[in-house]
């Protein structure tokens, strides 16, 4: 049968594309991915902003790793890790950005993925936006983080005296690490389509979410904290594993980072048949010609990448970083998850739901129970009430 269009009446039907109806007026081209790409392009000028600030002012200084020494069970997979993550950078930005531009002239989906993961690293302290409830061992290198300079952060920080970033193995983790589990996640997916063709959409995320949820535990809980990359020293230990002890894993973490992991899986899943995203719709209509288009379609992946990460995890773990549980003693004994935030060698407490919760500009009650106020503040006045009228 040919399947050249067969016209009937006053409609011409095509097995590849949409009914139409002549004489109708041409559908208006979507402006989803201008709005998309505003967004990424709004993202991209604040990261900018905040990392030029960074690198130039006093907070993009080493955080030590204080008296604490981490045992050799944690320094031989952090180093591993570290050279890995590494080693496999060049090599994702050679396979997924170089490669396809030298044999295309374009840029894939996968190198717009992997750009935009990387730059997604930025959101990654965000979590301790109100509360410091999550830290990075300081032994790995560091400068500090660009945290103070986030817009309204409020969680008190001292250059040297603060959360890490340990970018060199953050960066290469996110930029080349989640573009692979999305990669594998994706693949995943496609083999449960396979297997169960008439499965919903609906139905498949879930099962995708089910499978991360489980995927997180294992790196997390079982392999990432062990070894002393990070911990979770506010985590609400009631819904935690292995609560009580610096390797914790507070199961909304896996609930949390389980919704960006499945969303970005679903981003690169369900493309048309140009390969385009959801977020591309309209990228036909964007003048300019194709450096503009791809720049457009580079900000909206990233605007989108973005949100998920923002909007299912950052916006959500501020709940979590609000309601969180004293420091187990097996976190404030170790220097390199303190950090010189807290604890013994400061006259500051860790966090605790029993103190009033420090910013950055407010006082803060110290190891004795007095009131340490900023230099130059005093406690108000209490202005009296009027008497009557």
């Amino acid at each position: 049968m040919s399947d050249r269009p067969r016209k009937s009446g006053t409609t011409i039907t095509d097995s590849r594309t949409s009914t139409a109806t002549i004489g109708d007026p041409p559908a208006q081209p979507s402006s989803r991915v201008r709005v998309w790409a505003v967004v990424g392009a709004a993202v991209l000028l604040l990261e900018l902003y905040v990392w030029t600030r960074w690198v130039t002012g006093p907070y993009f200084e080493r955080v030590p790793t204080g008296p604490s020494e981490p045992p050799l069970y944690m320094k031989i997979p952090l180093i591993a890790n570290a050279v890995v993550v590494c080693v496999g950078l060049p090599i994702a930005i050679w396979w997924f950005l170089i490669r396809p531009w030298v044999r295309e002239r374009r840029i894939t989906l996968d190198g717009m993925l992997l750009l935009s993961m990387g730059l997604m690293s930025f959101q990654d302290p965000i979590l301790n936006y109100f509360n410091t409830w999550c830290t990075y061992n300081s032994w790995l290198f560091n400068r500090g983080a660009w945290t103070p300079y986030i817009p309204g952060w409020v969680s008190p920080d001292k250059p040297g005296a603060m959360v890490p970033e340990p970018v060199l193995t953050n960066l290469p983790g996110y930029t080349a690490g989640v573009l692979v589990i999305t990669i594998l996640g994706c693949w995943v997916m496609r083999k449960i389509k396979s297997r169960w063709p008439s499965l919903s959409n609906l139905r498949l995320i879930m099962i995708t979410f089910a499978i991360v949820f489980v995927f997180d535990f294992v790196m997390e809980a079982l392999i990432l904290l062990p070894m002393g990359l990070y911990t979770y020293p506010g985590a609400i230990q009631a819904v935690s594993f292995n609560a009580g002890t610096y390797y914790q894993w507070p199961i909304y973490e896996g609930v949390l980072w389980g919704g960006v992991q499945t969303a970005l899986c679903s981003l690169r899943f369900f493309t048309d048949d140009r390969g385009r995203t959801v977020v591309e719709r309209g990228l036909d209509s964007v003048r300019g010609g194709f450096a503009t288009q791809q720049f457009t379609r580079f900000l909206a992946i990233f605007g989108a990448v973005s949100a998920c990460f923002f909007l299912l995890y950052n916006v959500p773990v501020q709940w979590f970083a609000m309601h969180a549980d004293p420091w187990p003693a097996d976190v404030m004994e170790r220097s390199y998850f303190v950090n010189g935030i807290c604890g013994e060698g400061t006259d500051v407490p860790c966090p605790d739901p029993n103190l009033p919760m420090p910013s950055r500009e407010s006082g803060y009650i110290d190891l004795n129970g007095k009131l340490i106020m900023p230099d130059g503040a005093q406690v108000p006045d209490a202005v009296p009430l009027r008497q009557g009228e």
